[in-house]
């Protein structure tokens, strides 16, 4: 394909990738953007109330039912 070289080592496996950004740029972002949510998957999270009354706290928003907006 072009634009997209692999990398093999001695046995012939592909152990890496070289992508041309001028070509796939775009693609590339998408591609990234998904590794890096994969990686924080397991991540411990925080309710949103608890995120919400904390920087409700800070006076960092105003909190209503709906919406959350900065000041």
């Amino acid at each position: 394909m072009k634009g997209i070289s692999f990398i093999i080592d001695d046995s012939g496996e592909r152990t890496a990738v070289q992508i041309d950004l001028r070509q796939y740029g775009d693609i590339w972002e998408y591609f990234y953007d998904t590794l890096i949510a994969l990686e924080k998957l397991n991540e411990p999270t925080e309710p949103i109330e608890a995120v919400e009354k904390r920087l409700k706290s800070m006076k960092k928003i105003r909190v209503n039912s709906i919406y959350c907006r900065t000041l």
